[in-house]
């Protein structure tokens, strides 16, 4: 099912972009950006969680059309993962995942030439660089902890798939003045791929990624 969302977002971001034409001024645009990550993870079984707070930045490319579509593709560093929300509150555990990501976006904007708001929409793919646990739990003797209410086979259990992708939407506006600009942005990023094995003798079904990023974004425009 996860592979059939993908491919039906593919093919609507086909059929949005094809009707651009070489009748409209083009733009290409250069820029960097900054934001910060709210996560958490899709377990099942689920697990209680607080969402943890990251950063995210990288660079960004685009290609727009005068007549309201175009593309952006981004390379970004962003900090995801999730923090464990224990009945005991003395218990503290969250497991921060670093990723390079590549989001490829179908951008749809309107406004004038001062102020546009904007739609973004489209796949990203990204790979995990490093991970680490932040506790306060001797994770070689854990508290019993009531089973039913909070299980503890993730505190533990190594990252078995780095490679993940999924679909990223958000909105947000632009402020324009002659070759510059800054985006303001907010994005919901929701994980396809899961980091703990899957298979039918392991615990977890699902173990995947969402996160949601504000960032501020400065734009160059090179033509």
């Amino acid at each position: 099912m996860k592979k059939n969302l993908l491919a039906c977002l593919l093919l609507v971001m086909g059929s949005v972009l094809s009707p651009l034409s070489a009748q409209y001024q083009k733009e290409i645009s250069v820029g960097a950006k900054f934001g910060t990550n709210l996560s958490r993870a899709t377990f099942r079984p689920s697990v209680k969680q607080n969402l943890l707070l990251g950063y995210m930045g990288g660079i960004s490319f685009r290609y727009s059309e005068e007549k309201y579509f175009g593309f952006i593709i981004e390379a970004n560093f962003s900090q995801q993962g999730w923090d464990e929300n224990f009945e005991d509150p003395s218990l503290k555990y969250n497991r921060r995942m670093n990723y390079l990501e590549v989001p490829f976006m179908t951008h749809i904007f309107f406004g004038n030439k001062v102020i546009r708001g904007f739609v973004n929409l489209g796949p990203q793919v990204g790979f995990l660089i490093s991970d680490k646990k932040n506790t306060n739990l001797d994770l070689n003797n854990l508290p019993k902890l009531p089973s039913d209410s909070h299980p503890t086979e993730q505190l533990n259990m190594p990252i078995a798939k780095k490679f993940d992708y999924g679909i990223c939407g958000g909105a947000g506006i632009e402020l324009r003045a002659k070759k510059h600009s800054f985006m303001l942005e907010g994005r919901y990023c929701f994980g396809l791929g899961d980091f703990f094995n899957n298979r039918k003798k392991d615990y977890f079904a699902t173990s995947s990624n969402q996160n949601i990023t504000i960032a501020l974004t400065y734009m160059f425009r090179l033509k």
